[in-house]
């Protein structure tokens, strides 16, 4: 709900034209917007948003709103409703694809959020019925990139102190001249409204829409951290490293002979001393790619070529 002594700040209290001006345009923003944005059923108990990516069908919603492969249902603007199949999800970064044989659907306005700061309105749309609603707020937090508690990568931290009603995951969130941000979701913080950017949707659903998943590079080894000693940490310039405990048979990491108690440094200049950067240097499209593993050995750094499968 708008709360308008904190949003009055931007206008003049006593200016009934410049508020009327103002909620005009939210109105107009929410109008416009709401026709990308549609009722998804595929749990056995409640319904939630979800968003047109392109005019032949394709909806993008939160992965953990999708209990069920089959029987999915989404409801259109227009009031009708179809069947749709599930075309690809990834649990790490919570988005789902689901193909209908809707046509002439209005795509989401994407827009990149470089531009937003802390204290933008926003307001975000959901259709958890047949008809759209819309809850305003602001930018509560902006971040840099960040990783979902399953490991996903996320362009962007994006918080808003946007209410959250049942059925509002999933649906879009829009800035106030009505682009698109993000996609609203609550399952990542509780208590806390975040939204997945639009950048990170276009890699994540372009990848569910080529290969049913995201391919992310594999290592196959289990490793923990640990401190070099002082001397060490001069010498190769790395604090901190991964200590390898396991070697899946048969893995990259075999193959390039990487062998227990080796300590992981660096993948391609990238460090990775916490299995965090591990994942993150493994995430940059590097699936299938040969690169360059920085290890420590016997007291002694060496680089050993590894080609990375998928997963």
């Amino acid at each position: 709900m708008w709360r308008l002594p904190r949003a009055a700040t931007l206008i003049r209290m006593n200016d009934n034209n410049s508020i009327q001006q103002l909620s005009d345009a939210l109105a107009s923003a929410v109008e416009e917007a709401s026709a990308s944005v549609v009722r998804v059923e595929a749990r056995h108990r409640g319904a939630s948003s979800g968003i047109v990516w392109s005019a032949d069908g394709v909806i993008v919603t939160a992965d953990h709103k999708v209990e069920r492969d089959e029987e999915i249902r989404v409801g259109l603007p227009d009031g009708s409703e179809v069947p749709a199949t599930l075309a690809g999800r990834d649990p790490r970064t919570d988005v789902a694809v689901l193909r209908t044989e809707a046509s002439g659907l209005k795509p989401a306005p994407w827009s990149d959020i470089s531009g937003l700061k802390v204290g933008h309105l926003v307001l975000a749309l959901s259709r958890p019925g047949r008809t759209a609603r819309a809850t305003l707020g602001i930018v509560s937090a902006l971040g840099d990139e960040w990783r979902t508690g399953a490991g996903g990568k996320v362009d962007r931290y994006l918080e808003t102190d946007v209410a959250h009603p049942p059925g509002f995951t999933g649906g879009l969130l829009i800035d106030a001249s009505g682009r698109a941000l993000g996609m609203n979701d609550a399952g990542f913080r509780r208590g806390r409204g975040v939204a997945i950017p639009a950048s990170t949707l276009t890699r994540v659903v372009e990848s569910l829409l080529a290969h049913g998943g995201v391919k992310r590079g594999y290592l196959g080894v289990g490793a923990h951290p640990v401190r070099l000693p002082a001397a060490t940490a001069e010498a190769t310039g790395h604090a901190v490293g991964l200590i390898v405990v396991g070697v899946q048979p048969g893995s990259p990491a075999e193959q390039a002979g990487i062998v227990l108690g080796d300590v992981l440094l660096a993948l391609d200049g990238q460090a990775i001393g916490d299995l965090g950067g591990l994942q993150s240097a493994l995430d940059e499209g590097r699936a299938g790619k040969a690169v360059t593993l920085r290890i420590l050995r016997g007291g002694e750094a060496r680089d050993v070529a590894v080609t990375l499968g998928s997963k």
